[in-house]
């Protein structure tokens, strides 16, 4: 229940990232110029007749958010509850501290008129939310936790997780530059598309040409990290599907975030190809996290023999769980049987068949 209460939160922190880029899309970041109250009125209890323009997107987005807040706040205490893995409770408080500092960074955005700064945080910022989420529901599924094989020790590729790794970090660096783009009002600065002005390279610059270009130079560098990680996987684990279905999808979701960025300039940034864009890249994030921890996987054991929880550190109980009166009652239990071994084989006295 906890893997799947996870991929519920991971879903939705996806879904307030398209409402997000809606939001930004569509001009609708002032529509509701009060914070946290949405024109005087309490979030949830604002008149659906009400929501209309801009309003519908800005206080959608908030109840959105406002979900997954809570949703962050259960499986944070559900964490802290249940799993026995001192990092992956604190996977669930760092979410927990990331939304609550998404939730104000939002909230600073409205009250100081859209700071391109401030907008630009809580934009990055959502990316690693997302990032946590995901990560939360891999580490609770049950491949993670039998180490995705029962016959074979885990695949333990140096070259594919650094590998995966840069491209990682490459496609987070390539988000913000995006959320740069977007809040400079920089994503038409250059009009036309695969060319800049009909050239390879702009003939004239500005601050916004600048940001525009380095957002396509940044598509590329991505692409060839993409490229590399995944024919890396075909060429060397063609036989792990716990890497090769990421790396189809991974692939998959390139190719439509390149049409969709070609798109977003073509169409003249078309709110709703331009919020698709936005989250997509957000899914071609999590996919190269998600391989990038796969990678990783054989980092978290020391010996993984079909697929035991005893063997693997990872999964340790902590004795806080069980507490020193447990270990007491443990220890003489031991110590009672032991006592009653003994007496069994000990020599009978004469006496004892009196």
């Amino acid at each position: 229940m906890l893997h799947r209460f996870a991929i519920l939160v991971a879903a939705t922190t996806a879904v307030l990232i398209l409402a997000g880029g809606l939001v930004t899309s569509t001009g609708s970041g002032l529509s509701v110029p009060d914070w946290p109250n949405t024109y005087g009125f309490f979030m949830f209890s604002f008149p659906l007749s009400k929501m209309v323009g801009g309003i519908r997107y800005e206080h959608t987005h908030r109840l959105i958010a406002s979900t997954v807040g809570f949703l962050i706040v259960i499986l944070a205490v559900w964490l802290w509850r249940a799993e026995s893995r001192a990092w992956v409770r604190r996977l669930g408080y760092i979410a927990l501290g990331a939304v609550i500092t998404q939730g104000i960074l939002g909230g600073i955005t409205v009250l100081w008129y859209l700071p391109d700064p401030i907008s630009i945080a809580h934009a990055s910022l959502a990316q690693i939310v997302f990032c946590l989420t995901t990560t939360i529901a891999l580490v609770t599924s049950p491949g993670w936790q039998r180490a995705y094989s029962v016959r074979a020790s885990t695949p333990d590729d140096r070259v594919l997780r650094i590998v995966a790794m840069v491209t990682t970090a490459v496609v987070y660096v390539q988000i913000v530059i995006g959320a740069i783009m977007r809040h400079t009002d920089a994503g038409l600065a250059i009009p036309d598309f695969p060319l800049a002005f009909g050239h390879l390279i702009p003939p004239h610059w500005d601050a916004k040409i600048a940001v525009h270009f380095t957002h396509r130079i940044g598509a590329l560098i991505v692409s060839l990290c993409v490229l590399a990680t995944t024919g890396h996987v075909f060429s060397h684990h063609r036989r792990r599907p716990e890497l090769v279905r990421p790396s189809t999808l991974l692939l998959f979701l390139l190719l439509t975030q390149i049409t969709l960025g070609a798109l977003t300039v073509l169409s003249g940034k078309h709110f709703i190809i331009n919020s698709l864009h936005v989250v997509t890249g957000a899914s071609v994030l999590v996919t190269a996290l998600v391989m990038t921890l796969r990678a990783h996987r054989a980092q978290f054991v020391e010996h993984v023999s079909a697929g035991s929880r005893e063997q693997d550190p990872a999964y340790t109980p902590h004795i806080r769980r069980a507490g020193p009166s447990a270990t007491a009652v443990g220890f003489g239990e031991t110590r009672r049987s032991s006592q009653s071994e003994r007496r069994r084989l000990r020599p009978a006295k004469a006496g004892d068949h009196a």
